[in-house]
């Protein structure tokens, strides 16, 4: 009960921070090094379980690289809206992950033993540096796509949809779930909890747009009622696959939760997972919506 006000305390020091430390956002590089410093550890544990030879400290290395990628051209100018709205604005995240590839391609080479290990290891290791810095750097993207004195209204789009989305799935499912939808990888989701999933983010997404977003950024257009809804409908399919795709890393390697980092809801993965897995389609969706 307490994780839902304290995340809403971290993102109101955030939008503070914010404020005060400009368009780079400084603060949201911090807390964005802090996820994927957690996330690439508990994957690396998870995968470490079906004996790959994932090296933690590399990877960790490796998406910090393709993640702080993203404020590159940035901190050398601060002030500038740079590539907001063009996918331009993932080139130096994807010139970091092609070093990092180089780099964990030359580190297998270098430690190769024997036959039938190797390709294992860089494959959990590549998924690790992929999963945790590239849909990260999509979702820290959304700061800036709307422009950057837009502050937080794309990027709190997707928080706030793909959350209320979980929440929605929660409740629809725990009350009114009986047919399950795939049991075999997560007994505890229904196809009702799937429909709460869509509904709730429908409606997250509407309140963000019509209440919330305007108060960020009062001088910036409103969106279209019917692209919000859209939106939300969107968030809400994409991140309850990203809940299954997680349930997928979890389930083949035998474990309940990425972590035990907090009570009832695991580890950082846990609570990410819909967040960063829709962030590709929230920043394709803010390209093309009116939002």
């Amino acid at each position: 009960m307490i994780l839902g006000p304290c995340l809403a305390l971290a993102l109101a020091g955030l939008l503070t921070l914010d404020a005060y430390t400009g368009r780079a956002a400084w603060g949201l590089m911090a807390l964005a090094v802090l996820i994927a410093l957690r996330a690439t550890w508990e994957l690396s544990q998870l995968l470490r379980i079906r004996s790959f030879s994932v090296q933690p400290w590399l990877v960790q290395l490796g998406s910090l690289l393709v993640l702080s990628a993203n404020w590159l051209e940035r901190a050398g100018s601060p002030t500038a809206d740079l590539y907001v709205r063009q996918t331009a604005a993932l080139g130096p995240a994807m010139l970091a992950f092609a070093l990092t590839l180089m780099v964990l391609l030359w580190s297998e080479a270098y430690r190769y033993q024997r036959p039938g290990h190797s390709m294992e290891s860089l494959g959990a290791e590549i998924f690790i540096v992929s999963y945790v810095g590239i849909l990260l750097s999509l979702t820290v993207q959304l700061r800036w796509v709307a422009g950057a004195d837009a502050g937080y209204v794309a990027l709190g789009s997707l928080v706030v949809a793909a959350k209320c989305g979980d929440i929605g799935a929660y409740f629809l499912g725990k009350f009114f779930g009986r047919r399950k939808l795939i049991e075999r990888l997560s007994p505890g989701k229904t196809w009702m909890g799937a429909c709460g999933a869509v509904l709730g983010a429908s409606l997250g997404s509407l309140f963000w747009f019509g209440c919330l977003a305007p108060l960020l950024n009062p001088h910036g257009s409103r969106a279209n009622l019917f692209a919000a809804a859209g939106f939300g409908v969107a968030i809400g399919i994409v991140g309850l696959m990203g809940d299954l795709c997680e349930s997928l890393i979890k389930r083949d390697t035998g474990q309940k939760d990425s972590a035990e980092l907090l009570p009832e809801f695991g580890g950082i993965l846990d609570l990410v997972d819909s967040v960063i897995y829709a962030a590709p389609v929230a920043y394709l969706l803010w390209l093309i919506l009116p939002l």
